[in-house]
Parts: structure tokens; C-alpha cells; sequence
């Protein structure tokens, strides 16, 4: 049990969560939509601080992120729940068991003890991930307040629906963030996730300007959100905010609540990337299909391989530093 932060007390001892763009109102005795935060006699508290229901050593490529410290290690940790209900979520065991069966998961870690393996297990970074990170706030700024103390990164795993408050809280202590753009159209959010588009936006905007190193990754589920109309608006709010930001396209496998679509064809992630790169993204990328050329990074000033890859793994072959062997230019990212 811990207080949360980011909510403020109403009349009748209801209080407003405002952690997040849900903006939830909770009775007493009642838990906001992620299923994690409760109305204790008016006060709010997060029930999963501590409670750990995943942790694991994985390669920074399986954010994904690909230009920030690529082919370091990433100690990645959860929490359960979560503030989306998506009918295609892929982690739905440990992010919608809150919601679904009112039981809070997860063993006890500390913070101090999640820095201290990250450290011996040689890690670069610590990833909020697997589930929504925004939703264990709490918890992820005491541990990233002490993994900078120890020259350690931080990164979210982020749907991107924290609200401006939460985020300046984590701004300083944020590295990097993958964001999920499930779509680009707000019926998409409202349907198949239960949430909105706009704060999402918003949010890429404001790590944007903070700093924050920013990838973006869009599951293309089809008939859903892979209208080329659609990816042409995407891409072009991407290139607005920025031309350097990898775009990571990736293939949908049916699961959960949404079994009723196919997977992907890899023809429309080779689609989808063509319209990126036809927008002015300098890096994008086709996920979950291992040995696509899509993986790889390739100089956007002569076309030449500069870091090939494999699933999760990599090899530098065309970089001096963080520069083109064969014409200079730059790679954008961080600890190239």
C-alpha cells in the first residue's frame, strides 16, 4: 500500500485520479479503470507498488527501441494492470487481471533491490514495460530517481495516455520512451481500447520537448488501422514532430478478444514503411518478422546498411561512431 499521487479529494470522500487521461472520479471503496488505484475512505491508493509480476534481462531491441544504446541489455520489470482495454493486447494475463478479477498480482521488490540487479546484471537501462508503466507511477519514480544515482537509464513502454501532470514528474528521470500510435483516428481508441487519440498526441509533443530520446510503434491490424489514408496521416504528424523519429510498423497475431482478423500480411508492413519513408521519416522500421530487410538501419543520406539485424540481435557494419563509413552522415539516436 502506498498513497498515489497525481489525484486530488472530492465532496462525499470521492476523489479525482488525474494520472492519466482516464480521469477517473472513484467512489470509496471503488478502484479507477485500471484496476490498480483505490478509494480508501477518500484517500487514493496504488495497490501494486513493489508488486512486481514481471522482471527480466532483454536486449533493448525488444522494446523495441533501436537507436538508443543499441545491443545493450535493459532490465525490464511490470507491474499488473493497466488504464487501456484493448481487445488485442498481447499481455492481457498480467495487464487486465485487476480489472477482470479484482486481484492484485505480483511479489514484493524494492526499488533499491530492482537498481542493485540491474547493475549486477550489467544492464544500461531500466524499461518500464509489459504493461502500462503510467499506471505504477509511483513506483517507477522512486526507482528511476535511484538508477540515475547509478549512471543507469530509464526508459517507459508507454500507450501514451498520462496526462501533463504525471509526465513532468518522470520527464527528469526519463531517457527514452517507446510509444504506442495504435492508430491514428479516434474511433480506433475508443472501440478497440477504450481510451482517446488526442492525449496520446499530446504526450508525444510534450517528451518531444522534454528531451525524451522518442521512438514510435504501431501495430497494423487488419481492416483496422492499416487504411493507407490513414498511415499518410500518421506519418505526416511523425515527420511535424520530428523527421528522426524510427517509426517501428509491426504484424498483429490474433489474440485475446480480437481473433476474428488475421495477421498481418508482411506486404502491407513493406506498405506501410514505404509510405513513412515517402513522408520524410528518416528511420523506419517492420517488426515481428524476423530477417526482413525492414529490420535494419540504412544511412538516409546514401542508402548503405549501417546496422543489420536479426530478431533482437545486431551487428554495426556500416558506422564510425555514430557516422556513415561511406558518406558521413549522422545516425540520430543516443549511445550509438
Amino acid at each position: 500500500m502506498h498513497e498515489a499521487i497525481c489525484y486530488e479529494k472530492l465532496e462525499d470522500s470521492k476523489v479525482h485520479c488525474f494520472l492519466c487521461s482516464q480521469h477517473c472520479h472513484i467512489k470509496s471503496g471503488k478502484r479507477g479503470k485500471c484496476g490498480v488505484r483505490e478509494n480508501r475512505d477518500g484517500s487514493l491508493w496504488s495497490l501494486v507498488y513493489g508488486r512486481l509480476i514481471a522482471q527480466h534481462v532483454d536486449p533493448i531491441e525488444k522494446k523495441p527501441l533501436y537507436h538508443f544504446f543499441p545491443g545493450s541489455r535493459s532490465y525490464s520489470i511490470a507491474t499488473a494492470g493497466c488504464n487501456f482495454s484493448c481487445l488485442f493486447c498481447q499481455n492481457a494475463d498480467i495487464s487486465q487481471g485487476p480489472r477482470e478479477h479484482k486481484t492484485i498480482f505480483g511479489h514484493g521488490v524494492p526499488p533499491e533491490v530492482i537498481v542493485e540487479e540491474a547493475k549486477q546484471s550489467n544492464c544500461k537501462s531500466i524499461s518500464y514495460t509489459y504493461t502500462e508503466p503510467t499506471i505504477f507511477m509511483e513506483y517507477a519514480l522512486d526507482t528511476s530517481r535511484l538508477a540515475h544515482e547509478q549512471d543507469i537509464k530509464n526508459v517507459f513502454v508507454s500507450n501514451g495516455f498520462m496526462t501533463e501532470q504525471s509526465l513532468q514528474l518522470i520527464a527528469p528521470h526519463l531517457d527514452a520512451a517507446n510509444v504506442d500510435l495504435k492508430a491514428f483516428a479516434d474511433d480506433f481508441y475508443k472501440k478497440q481500447c477504450g481510451a482517446r487519440l488526442d492525449p496520446v498526441l499530446k504526450t508525444l509533443e510534450r517528451m518531444k520537448n522534454a528531451g525524451i530520446w522518442l521512438e514510435v510503434t504501431t501495430l497494423l491490424i487488419p481492416g483496422l488501422n492499416d487504411d493507407e489514408s490513414e498511415l499518410r496521416q500518421l506519418t505526416r504528424f511523425l515527420v511535424e514532430l520530428d523527421h528522426d523519429i524510427p517509426w517501428h510498423v509491426s504484424r498483429f497475431h490474433p489474440t485475446y478478444r480480437l481473433t476474428d482478423r488475421p495477421s498481418t500480411p508482411v506486404s502491407t508492413l513493406r506498405m506501410a514503411r514505404e509510405i513513412g519513408l515517402e513522408a520524410g521519416l528518416r528511420y523506419v522500421y517492420t517488426g515481428n518478422v524476423p530477417g526482413d530487410d525492414g529490420e535494419n538501419t540504412f544511412c538516409h543520406q546514401c542508402g548503405s546498411v549501417l546496422i543489420r539485424r536479426m530478431g533482437f540481435s545486431m551487428r554495426k557494419e556500416g558506422l564510425e561512431r555514430a557516422n556513415c563509413k561511406n558518406c558521413g552522415a549522422s545516425l540520430a539516436g543516443v549511445g550509438i
